[in-house]
């Protein structure tokens, strides 16, 4: 440890790297030396060993314990990332994942009972998106968005329309276009209206014979429900195009409503952010596919059917599949977690976390809209945008706000998105926080807009508690250092 100051009530921990901790004669060995047992392998080409730090072995130990508790993740306290929901995730659920380790694929019986829990799970999401058919196979969000694309695409060429387009709201979710762009789509960016969602009227204005999709966000990125959403679906349709969801936000309607009651033909589903299963470092993720009848035939394969017999099994055929997305059954235990979480809670928990989150959500924006910039006074549901705009005369931005947050044992929220908000501040406290967490958050927020105003220096240095100050990010970005000297 090099050292500890208070600084608002937190401890200040620059923690040194063991090459300048380490002087000679600090390890001291405890197995004599010379050594008795024989060198078994030689390192052809290596004259001198690496400099490894002459240091004790408690010295090392907590180092490296120091830093493993410098990491911060939902297990620690509140992650407010905006869009990139990141929860708590219920041990029950990881238990019942564990208790898979020991099945190995070759075990046909144990095979058939894991199919049949993933057919469940198939079945579950279908009823609580009123969608007609599942693929459980796609990694994580971005490559269920693929897939859907890839099953519109299909569908688009077997229909022999060649339609190439796909339409996409400036409140959407940034992997959208890139999603589209990989599926042999070009996309064509629309506006959303002065209330933050996007109106039928601009739909229609958009509509061609090229028109093979809109991809839209619902909840969309702002917090807003697209309340024009069926009539947009009912345009779609009388064009011939398709309505694709993306349901990353799908926990704040979540057994309240259903995209397939909206018309939604094609959508994906993040159970890293609305079935309570690991996100990011702890993933790997799940984004499954679920569509209407029409688009059934061309989701991936390998598919889940009854054996005949009261089991279940894989079929491998489907002339109109796109084929494989992943190996095997996808992220397994990702979606035995999922199951066991929709299980425990059942329908109405559902309801109730839905409700939960755009209560927490509410909660906050109520207490920091009259502090932040709140750059559309329309409701919104699981999360909400501020922004920086209110600090301008002050110099203080969205950064120093972020950075701030750092100090106060939080992670920040999204930032400078989405674009359609200059300055942005995406927050979503998520329905798996207690009152009091959501209260420390607020304050610290509220304390961070008053030192804005009255002493706006103060947080340009921010964050002052972590082993590293602010980073010139331009600089690192344009003089990159890839490697320890």
């Amino acid at each position: 440890m090099a050292g500890r100051d208070d600084v608002a009530g937190f401890p200040l921990i620059r923690e040194p790297l063991l090459k300048d901790v380490g002087a000679p004669g600090r390890n001291r060995r405890v197995l004599p030396a010379p050594f008795d047992v024989p060198q078994a392998v030689d390192l052809p080409g290596i004259a001198v060993l690496p400099d490894i730090p002459d240091v004790s072995e408690v010295e090392t130990v907590r180092h490296f314990t120091r830093l493993s508790d410098l990491n911060y993740g939902v297990d620690n306290g509140m992650y407010p990332l905006g869009s990139c929901t990141m929860k708590y995730n219920p041990k029950m659920a990881e238990a019942m994942a564990e208790a898979l380790k020991p099945v190995h694929p070759g075990d046909e019986a144990a095979m058939g009972s894991v199919l049949g829990l993933l057919f469940l799970l198939q079945q579950h999401l279908g009823e609580i998106c009123g969608m007609d058919a599942c693929s459980l196979w796609p990694a994580a969000g971005a490559h269920g968005e693929l897939t859907g694309m890839m099953v519109i695409r299909r569908a688009v060429d077997a229909g022999g329309s060649g339609r190439r387009k796909v339409l996409i709201p400036d409140t959407a979710h940034g992997t959208n276009p890139a999603s589209c762009a990989v599926a042999g789509f070009v996309t064509e960016n629309i506006p959303s209206g002065s209330s933050g969602f996007l109106t039928a009227q601009t739909v229609e204005e958009h509509l061609d014979g090229d028109v093979a999709a809109l991809m839209i966000t619902n909840p969309n990125t702002l917090g807003i429900f697209e309340e024009e959403i069926s009539e947009i679906a009912r345009l779609l349709h009388e064009n011939g195009s398709y309505l694709y969801m993306d349901g990353a936000n799908l926990n704040a309607i979540l057994g309240v409503a259903r995209p397939g009651d909206m018309g939604v033909d094609c959508m994906h589903v993040n159970l890293h952010k609305t079935f309570a299963t690991p996100h990011g470092g702890g993933g790997p993720g799940g984004g499954p596919v679920l569509v209407k009848e029409g688009l059934a035939p061309y989701l991936p394969l390998p598919r889940i059917v009854n054996d005949g017999h009261g089991g279940f099994a894989l079929d491998r055929e489907g002339p109109e599949s796109i084929g494989m997305v992943h190996s095997c059954l996808g992220n397994v235990a990702i979606s035995i977690r999922a199951l066991a979480y929709i299980l425990s809670i059942g329908p109405s928990g559902l309801r109730e976390t839905a409700k939960a989150a755009c209560l927490n959500a509410n909660y906050l924006r109520s207490r920091l809209a009259g502090l932040y910039d709140l750059p559309y006074p329309t409701p919104t549901l699981h999360e909400f945008v501020l922004s920086d705009r209110a600090f301008k005369g002050t110099g203080v931005s969205t950064m120093d706000v972020a950075k701030a947050l750092m100090d106060f044992s939080f992670h920040p929220p999204t930032v400078y998105f989405p674009l359609v908000v200059g300055g942005a501040l995406m927050i979503e406290p998520t329905e798996t926080e207690p009152i009091e967490e959501l209260d420390r958050f607020a304050l610290a927020m509220e304390d961070i807009a008053r030192r804005a105003r009255e002493n706006p220096e103060e947080l340009h240095g921010a964050p002052v508690t972590t082993p590293v100050g602010r980073v010139d990010e331009v600089l690192a970005a344009r003089s990159l250092i890839l490697t320890w000297p």
